[in-house]
């Protein structure tokens, strides 16, 4: 699956085969097993699993949209606010 540019989600691809890490020379299992979950938690994918357990009304996807908005842009303003103090 390859989001497009106007999806909540465009900046994590990911491929209908899911995500993927390659072994990267002389790595850990541990190390390989940590990027792979950052990678998938990136990808939103258990996010949008959930999400599509139960239907969910187009007024209420706005309405939850606008309300992560509104959460994003407050704590990008409370991080700048504590940066300036």
């Amino acid at each position: 699956m390859t989001l497009h540019k106007g999806s909540s989600m465009a900046k994590y691809q990911y491929s209908e085969q899911g995500v993927s890490v390659k072994l990267k020379y002389n790595e850990s299992p541990e190390n390989l097993i940590k990027r792979f979950k950052k990678k998938f938690m990136k990808s939103g994918i258990t996010q949008e699993c959930r999400q599509r357990m139960f239907y969910e009304k187009p007024s209420d996807k706005r309405r939850r949209r606008r309300r992560e908005g509104r959460n994003r842009i407050l704590k990008e303003l409370k991080k700048e606010q504590e940066r300036n103090n």
